[in-house]
């Protein structure tokens, strides 16, 4: 047994050791000039906060035609961090593209669901009480995902795209680092791999399209042996010596993320084989709910003391919880195992300023992974926002051949209503 624990913590260790990072010149001027001490303490130990950031400048022609250019620190995709919540992003895109790619002239993003119990532990689901309607549907799910990034609406995504037509998908659009592997229920491998028979039922209650349950049977190509921390808490809520298996958790590399994110920004700046094959209206609707604060949502009407407009927006999170008017972010976070991630595009149109900003931290002084006690509020989240205000300032002062005339793509967010006496959720498993 001695044997094998060594064997697998020694094939960790070589596989981090190959690891090739890349850091760019102007990452290194723009981090050394951060006076924040809590950041520059990450900034000069990346490994041991296991540092990713990725800074992405846009230049527009006169035809309006956007450069994107990415500039690293500590960057290498086979450096793993978990993705938490970040998966939700990838699975929001992909359930609109097979709305599309199913053509069915009943079916939409608005048309009420049914999911059925096929298989062991799964869960039905047949009403969803956060909706206007007080039915399930794709928009209402993506909406739940990217407002304050609940997490049975990514378990339904995950159901309908499927496990096995996520992970093609995704490699086939060239994001080859992307393994969606499981749900965020509990479940085993095998568990995993099932998913719910789904219907799509028109407002009358009768049944337009049945999905039939599903079953993955490709095989996931596994890195070497992913492992983290000193100690870790098991499913039975028990102390383990030794480090925490991350091997067969789902992956997707900061790389891919911004890339991902990026192909529904300006679809034409990737390659035609990376983009979304989603309609302009569906497009519309994701730009919207990428950026839209909970405050201005009446459905599902979160309370906004809780979910505040920057809740899920950690470079520009601080003690007032409010983004000035003339700034979006259109974004998707992570938080889990200590790891926080964010993957944004920021646009300001009173200084006629856009850019992106990709970055993932570790924080985990203690080194016991799974017990819910991380430096999140104290190191991580300080930390993301001292990066979100040194490259929003840096930007501000960068000199562009041609300035752009930026507008918020023409989105109509939603207003809450003061009239609407319903009460605001104030838990969401997320």
């Amino acid at each position: 047994m001695r044997s094998v624990l060594f064997f697998i913590c020694f094939m960790a260790v070589c596989f981090q050791a190959e690891a090739q990072f890349r850091t760019d010149t102007l990452m290194r001027l723009i981090l050394a000039d951060i006076s924040d001490t809590n950041a520059q303490k990450i900034i000069s130990d990346p490994e041991q906060y296991r540092v990713q950031i990725i800074y992405t400048q846009i230049d527009r022609n006169l035809k309006g035609e956007a450069k994107f250019t990415n500039h690293a620190f500590h960057v290498d995709p086979a450096y793993y961090f978990n993705p938490a919540s970040m998966v939700k992003m990838p699975l929001a895109f992909l359930a609109l593209e097979k709305l599309n790619e199913m053509n069915l002239p009943e079916v939409n993003l608005n048309t009420r669901m049914r999911f059925d119990s096929s298989f062991e532990r799964q869960v039905a689901m047949d009403k969803d009480s956060s909706a206007a309607d007080g039915y399930p549907s794709i928009a209402h799910f993506i909406k739940r995902a990217l407002l304050i990034s609940e997490n049975d609406p990514y378990n339904r995504l995950y159901q309908f795209v499927s496990q096995q037509g996520a992970n093609r998908k995704l490699t086939e659009k060239g994001y080859s680092s992307a393994r969606i592997t499981r749900q965020f229920m509990g479940y085993t491998d095998e568990q995993n791999r099932h998913t719910n028979g789904i219907a799509f039922i028109n407002t009358t209650g009768r049944e337009i399209h049945y999905q039939s349950p599903g079953y993955n049977t490709d095989s996931f190509n596994f890195p070497p042996p992913v492992r983290i921390g000193i100690g870790h808490i098991n499913r039975n809520d028990e102390l383990v010596q030794g480090s925490f298996d991350f091997t067969r958790h789902n992956n997707i590399s900061l790389e891919d993320m911004q890339r991902m994110l990026q192909a529904i920004i300006e679809p034409e700046s990737v390659p035609v084989k990376s983009r979304f094959n989603i309609t302009e209206a569906d497009r519309a609707f994701l730009l919207k709910y990428l950026s839209q604060y909970p405050s201005e949502t009446t459905s599902p009407k979160y309370n906004d003391s809780i979910f505040y407009d920057s809740y899920v927006k950690f470079f520009f999170s601080d003690a007032s919880k409010k983004i000035p008017a003339h700034i979006r972010v259109f974004n998707k976070v992570g938080w889990a195992y200590g790891f926080l991630t964010d993957v944004s595009y920021v646009r300001d149109t009173l200084n006629n300023i856009e850019y992106m900003l990709a970055a993932t931290v570790y924080v985990n002084s203690d080194g016991i992974v799974n017990d819910s006690k991380y430096d999140e509020e104290t190191v991580g989240f300080p930390f993301l926002k001292a990066l979100g205000d040194k490259f929003y300032t840096y930007e501000l002062s960068r000199k562009r051949k041609i300035q752009p005339k930026l507008n918020m793509f023409g989105i109509n967010y939603d207003q809450r209503d003061p009239l609407d006496k319903k009460a605001a959720i104030r838990i969401a498993d997320n």
